[in-house]
């Protein structure tokens, strides 16, 4: 029998917390029923153990995070809506260190596709969309918006900018402003593939 005054939401929720505090690779089942106060077995009653835990953690945060975008995103286009995106990513991270950590865990294909990181994928996509970019290109520049946030979030957390001038915040500031002129002036891949092709044949001789 379940006990009275948990549910799996409440423990969900309990347990984000407890990451934020901990760190969302200490968050277990044992150490969330020592917080309660209770069992392990009352926990299982509405778990399936600690990847169905930690699954809930990154459901929640992924939800969380796409939310706060979508409001931030609302009106905003090209420069101003990539900076509004990056500064949700960038504050929920600092706000929420380790839901932010579970926000990356890994989801199998089936709750992947069924979870608000789909949402945050296509919010994503539409800040691109004020870039004109399309297509292989716009995948190609999720990928490089991702790799910067993602980055530069993990190393501030982990206090790799505390010790150097300038201060993160006007490194923040800079890297955001680059990247908006980067995406106003994407290379055009055509010319890519003929400096590719170009740099493949031999040179005539002489």
């Amino acid at each position: 029998m379940p006990r009275a005054g948990l549910s799996a939401e409440r423990i969900i929720g309990e347990a984000a917390e407890l990451a934020d505090e901990v760190g969302f690779e200490q968050v277990t089942v044992s150490a969330l029923a020592r917080r309660f106060g209770v069992r392990v077995a009352s926990l299982y009653s509405h778990l399936d153990g600690s990847h169905d835990l930690r699954t809930g953690i990154a459901l929640l945060a992924l939800e969380e995070l796409t939310d706060r975008a979508a409001t931030a995103l609302a009106g905003r286009a090209g420069r101003a809506a990539l900076l509004a995106f990056a500064e949700v990513y960038r504050d929920y991270a600092r706000q929420h260190p380790g839901r932010y950590a579970a926000s990356r865990y890994r989801l199998d294909p089936e709750t992947a596709a069924a979870s608000a990181g789909v949402r945050h994928a296509r919010l994503l996509r539409a800040v691109l969309r004020g870039y004109d970019l399309t297509g292989d290109e716009q995948t190609h520049a999720v990928r490089l918006l991702g790799s910067v946030f993602h980055g530069y979030v993990s190393l501030e957390l982990e206090g790799g900018f505390s010790h150097s001038a300038p201060d993160s915040e006007r490194s923040w500031a800079r890297i955001v402003e680059v990247l908006d002129g980067l995406l106003r002036n994407w290379p055009d891949p055509s010319h890519s593939d003929a400096s590719r092709t170009e740099a493949s044949q031999p040179e005539a001789s002489q």
